[in-house]
């Protein structure tokens, strides 16, 4: 498969570029800015992208020489960014200057007829101070020949190959937990090795409104994947008895999660194979030589080595959008192929304070009208998360001309484009009206709603 390289030279610009790669329908890698040139994969390399700020930490000698190394590669380098003007100069005649901060007439005509990269040499540094779609799409085409075969389509065949090849004739089980990730890795799995996958499905009783009984139906009825549905609910309920630290909640039910999935693993004897639902955005984040460690993704919440169990990871390449893309290829409902970010404890932590069933019933129908509204409204696509927190602060109210003393529910919704930061959403207010109303109207035992208008950072998308 054909691809293009990104190295990082740190900042975070990497990431927007190969995403814009991407976009233009070709495949690319991220990797540090020296990474060896003996080990980058040739035979279907067709260009590299230099991108980042090169700043003062990096070793400028290595830096210049790793690109003089990418020459000998024999494909078309462009280099993104002010930064790299002066290090570039160091490589004299082996760079190609395209353009300053503004872009000069002749510069524009060519970019017009989508010539500014007809007749440049593989083997030289294009140097460009910004990146537009229009110029990376002609360097891709017209410098490198990329043939923009990069589709989900294609992507599905390929991963559905490479699964067999990995598994052959072994079986496989995977955590199911209904999100979009789990549900795309479990369904390209069945593809590529039918009957011979289990999925697990823990019900540890935190999940939506009406979800249980829908991942139940999609994957038995829908995919007719081997779906073991284990009911823990009383037991993760009894283990957060008494406990409101929010820390101490994820702890102990990450803690129960592994244990029940472990109990249930050992009774599929002769699986040899994990399948997570990791993204390219996991890859990244989980550490590369120019970007710190943002936070270690473990799917299934770091499962014992004694499983003695090999990873299957058909999603690894894809970052979040591109796994959307996928589940509406494969024909994944768009409850599942459209979900929000939903946290691995659930409602748990959409509860302040200690955990009851109560707390949990109505929180779980404060949340179901809230998401009908928005979805009624035409918003729930446009809207990167959305969902209702029911607080641990009671106020006084009025029900049926009596005095009230209930819960507080706050509505929350943000756009990201990768929950590192995250934007509150001017929700309408005719929209928050009904939420509001019907909240208040239909679920006793809250009377009060409030919206959380706060952006990440200094909040956090969830509240715990």
């Amino acid at each position: 498969m054909e691809y293009i390289l990104v190295l990082d030279f740190g900042g975070s610009e990497s990431q927007p570029i190969a995403r814009l790669v991407r976009d233009c329908s070709v495949y690319c890698e991220i990797a540090p800015f020296d990474t060896d040139v003996t080990s980058i994969r040739r035979t279907d390399l067709k260009g590299v992208i230099l991108a980042g700020t090169p700043i003062a930490e990096i070793d400028w000698a290595i830096a210049v020489e790793s690109v003089r190394s990418l020459a000998g590669l024999g494909v078309p380098i462009l280099a993104v960014g002010d930064g790299f003007e002066s290090m570039l100069d160091e490589l004299g005649g082996e760079v190609v200057k395209l353009a300053k901060s503004e872009p000069s007439q002749t510069e524009d005509t060519l970019l017009e007829q989508g010539t500014l990269f007809q007749n440049f040499r593989a083997g030289k540094v294009a140097w460009i101070s910004s990146l537009s779609t229009t110029v990376l799409r002609d360097f891709l085409v017209q410098a490198c020949g990329c043939s923009q075969d990069w589709t989900m389509e294609a992507f599905a065949r390929f991963a559905i190959e490479d699964i067999r090849k990995q598994v052959g004739s072994g079986r496989a089980i995977c955590g199911l937990s209904g999100g979009i990730d789990s549900s795309v890795a479990a369904v390209l799995m069945q593809k590529a090795i039918g009957d011979r996958l289990t999925c697990i499905y823990v019900d540890h009783g935190f999940m939506r409104k009406g979800e249980t009984e829908q991942v139940l139906n999609t994957f038995r009825k829908g995919y007719d994947i081997d779906l073991v549905h284990v009911d823990a609910r009383e037991r993760f309920l009894s283990k957060l008895k008494g406990v409101s630290d929010p820390e101490e909640k994820r702890k102990i039910i990450g803690h129960e999660f592994v244990r029940v999935f472990e109990e249930e693993a050992r009774k599929i004897g002769d699986a040899k194979y994990l399948v997570q639902g990791t993204l390219y955005t996991d890859v990244i984040e989980s550490g590369t030589k120019q970007a710190a460690v943002i936070k270690s993704h473990h799917n299934v919440g770091g499962l014992p080595e004694d499983l003695n169990l090999e990873l299957v990871e058909p999603l690894r390449q894809l970052f979040k959008d591109e796994v959307r893309q996928l589940a509406v290829e494969l024909g994944l409902p768009d409850e599942i192929a459209w979900r929000h970010p939903f946290p691995g404890p659930g409602l748990a932590v959409r509860v302040m304070g200690e955990v009851t069933q109560e707390k949990l019933d109505l929180l779980r129908e404060a949340d179901a009208i809230a998401m009908e509204e928005i979805r009624r409204a035409g918003l729930y696509r446009k809207i990167w998360q959305a969902f209702v927190i029911l607080t641990d602060t009671r106020t006084v109210g009025m029900r049926n001309e009596a005095r009230t003393y209930e819960y507080a529910a706050a509505i929350r919704a943000v756009n990201s484009s990768d929950g590192m930061t995250a934007e509150w959403v001017p929700m309408p207010y005719g929209v928050l009206d009904r939420i509001s109303s019907r909240i208040m109207a239909e679920v006793p035992g809250i009377n009060r709603v409030v919206y959380d208008i706060s952006s990440k950072p200094p909040a956090t998308i969830e509240w715990e």
